[in-house]
């Protein structure tokens, strides 16, 4: 069958231009995560190798600034190559090699220096602590040369430093702690950045020189006399520097040249102390060298190909997968569409969601088909129910018009009880009607169950005593139950009805009621023919019989239990039978409590 749909509005269409759009655009977002995944990698990698860069730098100023030379430096260069991985060259001026982390690669030099370590000219820094100026000194603070002090004088000092530490937790509740500098000296941290509270336990010895400073003062102050008078530099006199090299007193406008006078005095006193100033050549191995990422034409080229057969692929799964899926669903459209009364089985070809939906409209189409059956079938029983009484009271009718029945009290008789067959049938398909419907009404109220059951027994016991049925009542007392008590009478008479109609004379009929879990069971049990197995589902079909004459004389109209059924259910309770031919038959009625 050709297709209806519009293209744009297939499934197959939808599903194909679904699938482009999302590998277009997984294909854009793996491009642009891998281009910025390696764009951050690369840049992590420089601030890595700058890092390393850095800690090489400062380890080998820090040796050069507490080393005479540079005896003993391979160890740290190997460290520093083990734990940052990179290749370390230490060279002299003239480029002779002083330590190498790889032989090899001392052979081929590189042209350009990556740094130059002379702990007497570092990088600027204004990490010099508290009390110093706020000058730049390139001086490494870890070239302390003469000023080192002996463990005696540090002992002193470091007494004094824990006395002002006390003091100002004491009188300021301020916490403050020791460190201690490169030369041994102690000094003061706190929290705080203005010392405003600190005069109060600031004394003079932390900042008096101790005999090692005071000599190696006294010989700092000789050379900035010196470089003074070289540089016609006026001093202020008397010229004193403290132990973190200020001059005090140097308010002048000359106070930059003095302060340099300081530093170039400072490099000559301690070049002695210091290792000769090195040329340092930090690499990266060989194995690191390779591209991250490759931007070339033939790497650009290989990008687009896999995009490319990824994005065919995409679509070739997605179509083969559309084409399944469509196929069912163009089965349940021809199902759908078939003409009515006519049963199309769909074939249920896989267990997904398509495949439940062709089985539940199987289903559908088989009830469907059994409704259909089922309502063709009432249409005639209903009919053949209604014709055989009127037939009757239009021939006795015909028949005493024609003068060949006299229309006496016997005849009056009965077209009186066909009539009321006619009404009882069409009572009967009324009040199912209204089941079916929603409307039947129930007026329910609390019932003395014993005394209701024995009422309905007693209306039929004429009935039983005439076809020599015993009847039978077993309930207990202060039984009750909420029911509408005409409906009740009605579900309990069609039973009783139907039991002692089936049960041959010298048997017995009995009624009984007794309390179950969260309910009420109600028994109408027999002794009569009973109920085939195979008939059992069908007790509670409409105008169905046991007897396939379809004769009254040991049946009614086929809507008694049906009644039965539709009656319970409107209680909210349900009714089942059980039977053994030739042995019993029990109807049991369940209504809750």
């Amino acid at each position: 069958m050709r297709s209806e749909i519009p293209l744009r509005n297939s499934l197959l269409s939808r599903l194909l231009v679904t699938s482009v759009l999302i590998s277009l655009v997984s294909i854009g977002a793996t491009a642009w995560l891998t281009v910025r995944g390696t764009t951050v990698a690369i840049e992590q990698e420089r601030g890595q190798a700058l890092a390393d860069d850095a800690t090489v730098q400062d380890t080998l100023e820090g040796f050069a600034a507490t080393h005479r030379n540079w005896n003993g430096v391979e160890r740290t260069v190997l460290d520093l190559s083990r734990s940052t991985g990179r290749t370390i060259i230490l060279t002299t001026r003239a480029r002779q090699v002083i330590a190498a982390s790889q032989r090899s690669a001392a052979e081929r030099l590189p042209l350009n220096e990556s740094a130059v370590i002379d702990p007497l000219h570092v990088a600027p820094s204004t990490d010099q602590g508290v009390g110093q100026a706020e000058r730049i000194s390139r001086i490494d603070p870890r070239a302390v040369g003469p000023y080192r002090l002996p463990a005696e004088e540090r002992a002193k000092l470091r007494q004094i430093a824990r006395d002002e530490v006390s003091c100002l937790y004491g009188r300021a509740g301020v916490r403050a702690h020791i460190v201690e500098e490169a030369s041994g000296r102690p000094a003061l941290r706190t929290l705080r950045a203005s010392q405003d509270f600190i005069p109060a336990c600031a004394t003079k010895l932390m900042l008096k020189p101790t005999p090692t400073e005071a000599a190696a003062l006294a010989e700092l102050t000789r050379l900035v006399r010196g470089c003074a008078g070289r540089n016609h530099v006026p001093l202020p006199k008397p010229l004193i520097i403290t132990v973190d090299f200020r001059v005090e007193g140097d308010d002048s406008a000359q106070g930059s040249a003095v302060d340099d006078c300081v530093e170039e005095s400072r490099r000559e006193q301690l070049a002695a102390h210091v290792a000769p100033a090195a040329l340092l050549f930090v690499t990266s191995p060989p194995r690191r060298a390779t591209a991250v990422f490759d931007l070339s034409p033939a790497g650009t080229l290989r990008v687009l190909a896999t995009t490319g057969l990824v994005l065919a692929g995409t679509i070739a799964v997605t179509a083969v997968i559309a084409i399944r899926l469509v196929r069912p669903l163009r089965a349940l459209t021809n199902a759908a569409r078939a003409p009515s009364g006519r049963h199309l089985r769909i074939p249920v070809t896989a267990k997904d969601e398509t495949g439940y939906l062709a089985a539940a409209l199987n289903d559908l189409s088989e009830r469907r088909e059994r409704t259909d059956e089922q309502r063709r079938v009432m249409v005639s029983d209903i009919a053949h129910e209604l014709r055989t009484p009127l037939t009757n009271i239009r021939g006795w009718l015909d028949a005493a018009q024609d003068g060949l029945a006299e229309p006496d009290s016997a005849l009056l008789t009965s077209l009186q009880e066909e009539a009321g067959l006619l009404q009882h049938i069409v009572d009967d398909l009324q009040v199912l009607a209204a089941a079916d419907a929603g409307t039947l009404r129930l007026h329910p109220q609390e019932l003395d169950l014993r005394e209701l059951i024995e009422q309905t027994m007693s209306a039929h016991q004429a009935t039983a005593h005439a076809g020599g049925v015993e009847t039978v009542v077993h309930a207990p007392d202060n039984l009750s139950v909420h029911a509408d008590p005409v409906r009740l009478r009605q579900i309990l008479g069609n039973l009783l009805s139907n039991a002692i109609r089936h049960t041959p004379p010298d048997g017995r009929v009995t009624l009984s009621a007794r309390r179950v879990a969260g309910a009420v069971a109600i028994e109408v049990k027999d002794t009569g023919s009973g109920i085939r197995q195979e008939d059992l589902p069908r007790v509670f079909d409409r105008f169905w019989r046991a007897e396939q004459s379809r004769s009254r004389r040991t049946g009614g109209s086929g809507l008694g239990l049906p009644i039965v059924r539709q009656l319970v259910r409107a209680h909210g309770g349900d009714v089942s039978v059980a039977s053994r031919p030739h042995v019993e038959t029990v109807f049991m009625v369940r209504l809750p409590c």
